[in-house]
């Protein structure tokens, strides 16, 4: 039976490298403001699409300032983005698109996080995962500034969004997601149970459907990081069901 891992940063391998940065995707989507069918005012966040490229929208500067918008302007702005979007992925308010910008300084090893869901990956180790025959790694070079000279390259994978979480973990008297922006309003619990049915098998890295902040590894994935010996990595089994 297949094995998935939440991958989550390991803390102390990485307090070896003494070096951070502080980034932004270019572009998103902006915040719903007062949503006409459950009254939330909300973003998401997880869902990061590094490849697309949204420069050549006449309107590319409606994306470049976080905020909350009413539902008809948030609509309107995410159906110009839809057509550049991989197919049939949900958009959410607070949706980011583009490269990582922002400066960047020290030794960031490997690999490194921002957060607890955003994982970048230095060049070479990105392609010794391919190498290893990590299935569905695409990327976008992340746009660091380093002040040293020949500074290293890394690279966002887009993690995209499969699966769900099984329904045996939400509580009995949970609600479903609202029918006009799709929020679940519920928190994640504290022992998921991932929806085997649901699991994708043509990639070894995405991020859970209904949870985008939870990234998930297959073992061939968790295999091929120990053979590199990618330090800055945990995994945490996850159940299926």
């Amino acid at each position: 039976m297949p094995r998935y891992f939440w991958l989550l940063e390991d803390w102390t391998a990485l307090a070896a490298y003494k070096g951070d940065f502080n980034a932004a995707h270019k572009w998103s989507l902006p915040g719903l403001a007062k949503c006409p069918g459950c009254s939330v005012t909300w973003a998401s966040t997880g869902h990061n699409y590094p490849a697309v490229d949204l420069s050549a929208l006449p309107e590319q500067d409606a994306f470049l300032k976080a905020r909350p918008e009413p539902f008809t302007e948030f609509v309107r702005l995410r159906e110009l983005v839809r057509p550049l979007a991989p197919p049939g992925v949900a958009l959410p308010p607070g949706t980011a698109f583009g490269p990582l910008v922002g400066p960047a300084r020290g030794d960031l090893g490997p690999l490194t996080w921002q957060g607890s869901y955003l994982l970048l990956l230095r060049r070479d180790a990105f392609e010794g995962l391919h190498a290893e025959g990590v299935l569905g790694l695409s990327s976008r070079k992340a746009e660091l500034r380093f002040r040293q000279k020949s500074p290293p390259e890394y690279l966002e994978p887009q993690v995209e969004l499969r699966g769900q979480l099984h329904p045996d973990c939400y509580p009995p008297d949970q609600r479903p997601p609202c029918g006009t922006c799709g929020r679940l309003g519920m928190s994640l619990p504290d022992d998921p149970i991932l929806d085997a049915a649901s699991l994708p098998t043509d990639r070894d890295v995405f991020r859970v459907g209904n949870f985008a902040t939870v990234m998930v590894g297959t073992e061939r994935f968790k295999e091929a990081v120990q053979r590199l010996d990618l330090e800055g990595i945990t995994f945490r089994e996850l159940p299926t069901r």
